[in-house]
Parts: structure tokens; C-alpha cells; sequence
């Protein structure tokens, strides 16, 4: 079993230079002792794509506003909520995910088999946490204030690099799907088309409510 939890932690370092093995090794073991295996790289790889989520957010860039909130504070506070972030995105969006597959092929693979393509699809969400120290470094508190000088060209360059990120982990969500299912690349579009189209309806739900 060790030698199985290892295996797995390499795999999910080795997304971003090989996704295509990762996948398809994904696609052939998805036994509940390779499904026990993969727990602890995944939940790692949620929560830091969880605090990557929840500093985008308009709480984020507000909360040092509040003067009793200080450094420690915030870095509780994203280590929190990042978790509980990643972790409702994660159900939520492998349930999206499931829906787009349902809809594309009937029957579809199981859940938790959705659930763990989404979570390595998350790898690239999860590093661009990194990017976060480099915008401290030049923006510092501001960047959780309003009206701080986190703006101008400099913002919109790291809003683009972060845009580029979610971009590669949707790419990989496809090949994730074209490799398990061993779709076409139209097919397996179509499919994530429609899981974002599943997401964005229920996202939607308490603007309507």
C-alpha cells in the first residue's frame, strides 16, 4: 500500500509534464485500494487550488479593511476557507463533471472516477499559488484592501498568468476525459462544455433565489 501512496504522489508531480500516463494509469486502476492510494495527493492538490480560489474572491480583497484583521489573521483565514473552498468545488464540480460524461455516454464512469480526473486536473489551480508571493512582494497589503495600488498593467499581467492556469487545468480535464473514456477531442470538449454549463446553472441558483 505504500509503495501504491507513493506511486501516486509521483503521478501527481508527474501531471504536469506527462498528464497523458498519469490519466491513463488513472483509467486503469480505479480499485478501492488505488482509489485509498490517491486520497492524500489529491486532498493536497484541492486545498492549495482552494487557496488559490478563495484569494480571487472579493472577500479576499476587502478583508484587510477591516483593521482588527492583521497578517496571521489572513493567512488563517486562506488556509481556512481554502480548504473548505477546494473541498465544495471538488464534490460539486466532479458532480458537474459526471453530468457532462452522463451526457455524452450513457453509462458513464463512476464518480468517484470523475472526482479524481477533476482533482489531477487540479494541479496546475494548486501551482499557481505560487504566483501569490511575487504579487505580495510588490502589491503587500494592498492587494487586500480597497483602493490599494494592486492595479494598472502590472495587475492585469498576473490576472492573465493566473487566467492561464485555469486554462491548462481545463485542458488537462479534457485529455483527462478523452484518455479515461478514450474519446475523441470534440467529444471529450463537449463534455466539459457541459459540466461548465451544469456549474454555472448552479452557481447561479442563489442570484435567482
Amino acid at each position: 500500500m505504500r509503495e501504491l501512496e507513493r506511486a501516486w504522489w509521483l503521478n501527481t508531480l508527474a501531471v504536469v509534464r506527462r498528464p497523458g500516463a498519469v490519466f491513463a494509469a488513472l483509467r486503469e486502476d480505479d480499485s478501492e485500494e488505488g482509489a485509498a492510494a490517491r486520497q492524500e495527493p489529491l486532498l493536497a492538490v484541492i486545498w492549495l487550488a482552494g487557496m488559490a480560489g478563495v484569494l480571487l474572491t472579493t472577500a479576499a480583497a476587502h478583508l484587510l479593511d477591516n483593521y482588527d484583521v492583521d497578517g496571521l489573521v489572513l493567512a488563517v483565514w486562506v488556509f481556512v476557507a481554502g480548504g473548505i473552498y477546494g473541498a465544495v468545488g471538488y464534490w460539486l464540480a466532479g458532480g458537474a463533471v459526471l453530468v457532462g460524461l452522463k451526457g455524452a455516454e450513457d453509462p458513464a464512469p463512476s464518480y468517484r472516477l470523475s472526482r479524481h480526473a477533476l482533482g489531477f486536473a487540479a494541479v496546475p489551480l494548486a501551482l499557481s499559488l505560487a504566483v501569490w508571493p511575487v504579487r505580495l512582494a510588490i502589491y503587500g497589503g494592498d492587494l487586500f484592501r480597497s483602493g490599494g495600488s494592486d492595479s494598472g498593467t502590472g495587475d492585469v499581467a498576473f490576472r492573465v498568468l493566473l487566467l492561464a492556469f485555469a486554462a491548462w487545468s481545463i485542458g488537462l480535464l479534457v485529455l483527462g476525459i478523452r484518455t479515461i473514456e478514450d474519446w475523441s477531442w470534440p467529444r471529450s470538449l463537449a463534455a466539459v462544455a457541459l459540466a461548465a454549463v451544469v456549474l454555472g446553472l448552479f452557481a447561479a441558483i442563489p442570484l435567482v433565489l
